[in-house]
């Protein structure tokens, strides 16, 4: 009732106005309104990034979808350029928008990162500052080209990785997309295909559910869109030293059957790793230094033929759990490196399934070994002739500056 007559009072006032009074309270109340409807926009990464693109006079970005196919091994420069900007929907949380419209025959080359506990940790801030400033200063692609790089990422390591980006990418010359991806929602896809695994190639004593995500290489192609065809995945530790775009290139190399292209392990990991099977087997090519024998690989960056993956029935026997156990045993193999292990197991049994990196794509500059009773034979495997083209600082390694 009080309301009422509160109402009735303030009718009773507003009555009491001429007519030219009450239409100005009118227009004063619509221009308030209109004030806060349309000045009160949502302040997304993607907007903010826009005006700030528009602010420098350059084009637009937009939003990355993880089902277009890349067709790494056929490039052209038939791109028409033009056209307003179009968010399209995706697999994946957007993060930011692409310069120009791209016509959906453009060409895509993806890269994903693992971008987890980031917020917790400097260093890695530190490291991903190097990758992306890096990658940035020699990255170019042609027109119609297009880098879609993806993050795999809890909440609060986005959060910071969104306000990291805007910096790190705002000279960057080539267009792009990115999309983050939560990593539970990944782990709980890749939790029933590797868990018979973990226990062979994860810390600690048993297979633990967290332990998945350090598996997604191993089975990505089972869980993402059938018309990604081809991705590289890199590490955040690396400093690039030429155009990335590069790297995709070595695509065309893989010989029938391989499936991923992989670098060799440049310390004697895999000399310790199976040290049993070289005591039974002391003529094995089983964890010896290159040329001639088989040191096993490492993940630093890995590029994966999705399709090659997927129709090989040989890659996809092995990823079943009696066959890992099997060659566990074979092998009598312990690891805690996760996909790096299983890679470096099966390599050593089918290393047709294997693209061999240079080493100068996966510099690697951890010396640990060396000075860990392997210091006589650490130089055989350590060593890499020829040009570096990406450093990898493994193990907390200090990356020579330019």
């Amino acid at each position: 009732m009080g309301f009422l007559k509160l109402l009735a009072r303030i009718m009773g006032r507003v009555s009491t106005f001429r007519s030219y009074q009450f239409v100005l309270l009118l227009a004063a109340t619509l221009a308030v309104v209109a004030f806060y409807y349309f000045g009160s926009e949502r302040h997304s990464f993607s907007s903010t990034t826009k005006r700030i693109k528009q602010t420098q006079a350059s084009s637009n970005r937009n939003d990355a979808d993880l089902t277009v196919d890349t067709m790494i091994s056929h490039l052209t420069e038939s791109e028409e350029q033009g056209g307003e900007d179009q968010e399209v929907e995706q697999e994946g949380e957007v993060l930011g928008t692409r310069r120009g419209d791209v016509k959906p025959s453009s060409q895509h080359y993806h890269a994903l990162m693992m971008f987890t506990k980031v917020d917790r940790s400097r260093s890695l801030q530190e490291k991903f500052r190097v990758a992306m400033l890096s990658l940035v200063k020699h990255g170019h692609f042609l027109e119609g080209e297009m880098l879609v790089l993806h993050f795999v990422s809890d909440q609060a390591s986005q959060e910071l990785g969104q306000r990291m980006l805007q910096e790190f990418l705002q000279d960057a010359t080539f267009k792009y997309e990115i999309s983050f991806h939560d990593v539970v929602e990944l782990t709980h896809k890749l939790y029933p295909i590797v868990e018979a695994m973990q226990k062979h190639f994860s810390a600690g004593s048993g297979a633990y559910y967290s332990d998945s995500i350090f598996f997604l290489s191993v089975a990505m192609h089972l869980i993402m869109p059938e018309s990604l065809t081809y991705i590289v995945q890199l590490d955040l530790d690396l400093k690039y030293r030429t155009n990335i775009r590069n790297l995709f290139q070595e695509f065309d190399k893989f010989p029938p059957g391989a499936v991923i292209g992989i670098a060799r392990e440049m310390q004697p990991v895999y000399r310790h790793t199976f040290w049993q099977y070289r005591k039974e087997n002391p003529n094995t090519r089983v964890g010896e230094p290159p040329p001639e024998g088989l040191p096993g690989f490492n993940s630093g960056v890995m590029l994966l033929d999705l399709s090659a993956m997927r129709e090989s029935s040989l890659y996809n026997q092995l990823l079943k759990p009696n066959n890992v156990a099997k060659l566990a045993d074979q092998y009598r193999f312990k690891g805690h490196l996760g996909d790096q292990d299983f890679f470096s197991m099966i390599g050593m049994e089918h290393p047709e399934l294997f693209y061999s990196l240079a080493c100068g794509w996966n510099r690697q500059l951890c010396t640990w070994w060396r000075d860990h009773g392997y210091g006589d034979v650490f130089q055989l495997y350590y060593r890499c002739d020829g040009p570096v083209y990406i450093y990898h600082g493994n193990c907390n390694s200090p990356i020579p500056d330019d």
